[in-house]
């Protein structure tokens, strides 16, 4: 399959240190390329995220003082993994350990010019590696290299520095892995607040704008049935905004049963009145078991069914949907228009498909539109709360937030998997989301 034009590098203006949607910032400079990871989505760290950060950086390297804006871009990995970008480069990774239930987050090196001066915790000097000082000494390269150090340094990101240059390494019973070093000058840098990114930004989310409304009144201006198809999550919601501004507002959302209670009540917020619901989930789950990655049956009965009910007799209908290129392998290919395999009559179209999610909460916060608490809260997506698609770190939420909801999975789960002879270990690292695991996850279900 052909891949579709995605954007695999985020601009930045150094002038204004502020992340570009485009290639050109308000003030009228050009923005430096900064090469983004697969699947190339950036999203900007929001409560919660800023709430982790400031704790492993603190915990870490001594200091929480962080940039106001942050971008985190999402990476493969066992569960959560963002490459951290700010201040115009990559900052750090932040990832999630689902077998020891903790984050963790680790700087590089092009964090060091804003961040050196502030850093006070695990800083070791070259002569607390030994032969590492040696090494430089004698013209050799100490990056990659393996040293043990000195003094009592616990397991964890480390910077070490000499004589105007600075490196970041990681420490492993007391052993020192040196990944990266050069020349550091400390560098004063502005910090701009997301007003003043949306504020630099604005000729980009205005074109953005356009073009999505010209596209949705192409595809939908004669047709005789035409709605908006609303999940409550981010994408959904910035769609909803942009068909209200083509003429559209005919809006339904499937109450699959198994919707997080705040998703509900931001539902109600918008008197949407068209709430389908699907079969019954725990009557579905105990003949289908628990719904995997690799076996999506409750899509089938608890959303497209009802809504293929409802559209039952209605004709040829047009759909407004979120789905992004951005959002997962499987939606790469996404074209504008399709129809629907499972209610042939049913044409979907995309029209914010090639926005990643940056773009949809600078429109959001541009145009001030209610969105989701969740994701304020540390959830990336926003569906059913025992999704197998969440991630391990979001699951968490509905543990600390939810425990009536978590403890009633958790049972099901336990239940089920006793009875054919399951590893309990699944339970808890996240591997019943899968029927055959995938290579990643092979060996943490024991």
């Amino acid at each position: 399959m052909r891949e579709p034009p995605v954007k695999k590098i985020l601009y930045w203006c150094g002038e204004c240190n502020v992340p570009l949607i485009g290639k050109t910032c308000g003030c009228g400079a050009e923005g430096h390329p900064i090469p983004l990871l697969q699947p190339y989505d950036i999203r900007p760290a929001l409560e919660h995220d800023r709430q982790i950060l400031a704790r492993l950086v603190r915990e870490r390297y001594g200091t929480d003082s962080l940039p106001s804006v942050i971008l985190l871009n999402k990476t493969g990995g066992i569960d959560r993994k963002d490459l951290v970008i700010a201040n115009g480069g990559r900052f750090g990774w932040l990832s999630f350990d689902p077998g020891h239930r903790r984050y963790e987050f680790e700087l590089v090196f092009d964090a060091l010019p804003s961040m050196l001066p502030l850093i006070t915790k695990n800083m070791l000097r070259l002569d607390q590696l030994k032969g590492a000082g040696e090494d430089v000494r004698n013209g050799k390269r100490i990056g990659g290299k393996k040293y043990p150090a000195s003094g009592n340094i616990t397991d964890g990101g480390v910077v070490v520095t000499w004589d105007g240059y600075a490196g970041v390494g990681v420490s492993t019973k007391g052993i020192v892995k040196v990944k990266e070093v050069g020349k550091v000058s400390p560098a004063n840098v502005s910090d701009p607040g997301w007003e003043e990114v949306i504020s630099r930004n604005r000729y980009h989310l205005k074109n953005l704008e356009r073009n999505a409304i010209r596209f949705i009144r192409q595809q939908a201006d004669h047709a005789q049935c035409v709605n908006i198809s609303f999940s409550g999550g981010k994408d959904s919601t910035a769609v909803k905004e942009l068909a209200r501004r083509a003429g559209f507002e005919d809006t339904y959302f499937v109450d699959t049963g198994m919707e997080f209670p705040e998703t509900l009540e931001f539902v109600r917020s918008l008197s949407i009145k068209t709430i389908l619901h699907g079969k019954d989930f725990w009557r579905e789950v105990n003949r289908h078991g628990p719904p995997r990655k690799d076996d999506r049956w409750c899509c089938e009965h608890l959303k497209l069914a009802p809504v293929k009910k409802w559209l039952a007799g209605k004709g040829e209908c047009i759909t407004i949907q979120g789905n992004r290129w951005y959002e997962s392998f499987a939606r790469a290919g996404l074209p504008p228009a399709v129809k629907n395999p499972y209610h042939p009559a049913q044409t979907n179209i995309s029209p914010i498909r090639n926005w990643r999610a940056l773009e949809v909460f600078l429109y959001i916060w541009w145009r001030q539109i209610p969105c989701n608490p969740l994701y304020e809260k540390g959830l990336e997506r926003v569906g059913c709360w025992m999704c197998p698609a969440m991630l391990e770190s979001e699951f968490e939420y509905v543990r600390s937030a939810h425990p009536d909801l978590y403890r009633e999975w958790m049972a099901f789960l336990k239940e089920w998997f006793g009875k054919r002879g399951g590893a309990s270990r699944s339970l808890e690292t996240g591997a019943w989301r899968w029927k055959t695991l995938p290579p990643k996850m092979r060996g943490n279900d024991e």
